[in-house]
């Protein structure tokens, strides 16, 4: 089992690093799964238990220059690993505009996802940092547990409006509620809902657009106008939003009425999908 890569171009290196850090704010403890076109992070808290779920993906030909990777078995050639996510973000704080970044898997009496970041210097010398970060393999046998989320046909898909904005709204709700009910319709409409046995409040979202194929998949037995909703834990949801470092290309949420909420995020070559349960 083998693995290393290597970053030289600075925008790539950048971007993995705040990538980092946005995995650190979402998920204390998550999986590195390497593949021969792809590295995807992973978290799985079994959705179906109340659990959320992500699903981080970048491809390695649009980030990496140098990329070798041989998984076990051969056939399935695949690695997973359980690493803990603020021990990469630090471990990454220092290569901010470095020179080129290196990781490789290493075992120095443990197995480590070896990070080797050169950075720049005034002089002709150059400057290495290494930092050793603790994996634990994980056996193939667990590896069902791991697979990407397949969810069902959404209800309604809306394009997300500014999610700084959307942030700030929801942080003022869960002043009010620990549960949130987020609609929305066929005809760009959002809105998010807190209901108490004393008020209801209610933030409108108008003109947001909707994804042209789930729109045409979803209007033939679907009024424009019917709002699908999902009620779901805000502390969730503002967990997500809060861990949103960069402004994504692209930005969707999915409703599975009664079932799942799901967000999908795109930045140029790196994309996020977030599985928030719904409340029974």
């Amino acid at each position: 089992m083998k693995f290393r890569a290597k970053i030289v171009d600075t925008a790539c290196l950048n971007h993995f690093v705040r990538f980092s850090n946005v995995i650190a704010k979402l998920a204390k403890t998550c999986t590195l799964r390497i593949s021969r076109d792809k590295l995807n992070f992973v978290l799985s808290d079994k959705v179906a238990n109340g659990g959320v779920s992500m699903w981080y993906k970048l491809e390695q030909e649009n980030f990496f220059s140098e990329f070798q990777m041989e998984g076990v078995p051969a056939e399935n050639n695949k690695i997973y690993l359980e690493l803990t996510s603020e021990n990469l973000s630090r471990a990454l704080k220092t290569a901010q505009n470095a020179r080129a970044l290196k990781i490789k898997l290493t075992n120095k009496h443990f197995p480590c996802l070896t990070i080797c970041i050169e950075l720049l210097s005034m002089s002709s010398s150059s400057r290495v940092v290494t930092h050793d970060i603790p994996v634990k393999v994980i056996p193939r046998k667990l590896w069902k547990d791991l697979q990407e989320l397949r969810v069902p046909d959404a209800d309604v898909s809306i394009y997300l409006p500014v999610l700084k904005t959307m942030k700030s709204v929801v942080e003022k709700m869960k002043n009010i509620s620990n549960h949130l009910i987020i609609e929305a319709s066929l005809n760009g409409e959002l809105n998010l809902k807190i209901e108490t046995g004393l008020m209801c409040v209610t933030t409108h979202f108008k003109d947001l657009g909707n994804p042209p194929l789930a729109s045409e998949n979803a209007s033939q037995d679907r009024n424009s106008e019917q709002m699908a909703e999902g009620h779901i834990d805000i502390r969730k949801l503002l967990q997500f939003l809060a861990g949103q470092q960069v402004n994504p290309t692209k930005a969707t949420c999915n409703i599975v009425k009664n079932k799942i909420v799901h967000f999908d995020l795109l930045h140029e070559d790196v994309s996020l999908q977030y599985f928030i349960p719904a409340l029974s």
